[in-house]
């Protein structure tokens, strides 16, 4: 690819990777097994998408950007098993895209625009398609967010929701001097590996906007966030680990929502 010739556009938030080792560390992080189907979203130039097609059985990778066309036809030539669909992935029917394939495992390994990182993660659990494993490179603050810990600043309810389906882990960082144009802040490459099993919560809409309403003003108590809950019920959950409604939500783990939820 020459990038003197390739404008990047701002608004698809458009940092490619110039350094070619980052694409082979993901490659290895991911570990991908035999009779797989990776989602790539945001192919770019290609650099990762030839690695992946070289490890998986298929490939389907989502580009926004059409103008890129040409260069992932230039790039992808030696590859059959590589299916580049030109449209935003956030408003894909995706199980409908995946109808097409046959495979054993599912993987999603992606370079995320930073200003979309949170919608394309949240699609892929509302979604229900199964993924074993995703493979993200995301800003390092939304990485810490992420991955962040109990009575950590960074603890959101975002945190409580990712961590419900999937074990998450930082793998390695990436300097901001790796990409062209270079951004403004570095990032982080991440992993999502789907649990097991998962907590038994009783209705899970109830769960996620207790967790949601929990964390709506984050400097206020859990008295002051929960007030058109049942406070009685959720004091006698608090009260098994030595808390109270004076509390804040970052206090709390997945399983204490868990437990409040059900008590609820």
């Amino acid at each position: 690819m020459d990038q003197k010739d390739f404008k990047f556009k701002k608004k698809y938030g458009q940092n490619f990777l110039k350094d070619n080792t980052i694409p082979q560390k993901i490659i290895e992080i991911s570990k991908i097994m035999e009779d797989s189907l990776v989602i790539e979203i945001g192919p770019g130039a290609g650099a990762l998408t030839k690695l992946l097609a070289k490890k998986a059985k298929q490939v389907i990778a989502y580009e926004i950007d059409d103008s890129l066309e040409e260069i992932l036809d230039h790039e992808l030539l030696d590859f059959d098993n590589v299916h580049v669909v030109y449209d935003d992935f956030l408003k894909r029917n995706v199980q409908n895209d995946l109808h097409r394939y046959t495979y054993s495992h599912l993987y999603v390994i992606a370079n995320l625009p930073y200003y979309i990182t949170t919608p394309i993660i949240t699609k892929l659990i509302e979604d229900s398609l199964n993924v074993e494993k995703i493979i993200v490179m995301v800003q390092k603050e939304v990485a810490d967010r992420f991955s962040a810990k109990p009575k950590t600043k960074d603890y959101g309810s975002i945190t409580v929701f990712l961590n419900y389906y999937f074990d998450i882990k930082k793998e390695f960082s990436v300097s901001r001097n790796c990409f062209v144009p270079k951004p403004n802040v570095d990032s982080c490459v991440l992993s999502f590996t789907k649990k097991d099993s998962l907590l038994t919560v009783t209705n899970s809409d109830v769960f996620f906007q207790l967790v949601r309403d929990s964390f709506q003003f984050k400097r206020k108590t859990l008295r002051n966030n929960l007030k058109k809950y049942d406070l009685q019920k959720i004091e006698e959950v608090l009260g098994k680990y030595d808390l109270d409604l004076n509390v804040r939500a970052e206090e709390l783990s997945l399983e204490i929502f868990v437990e409040i939820c059900n008590h609820l």
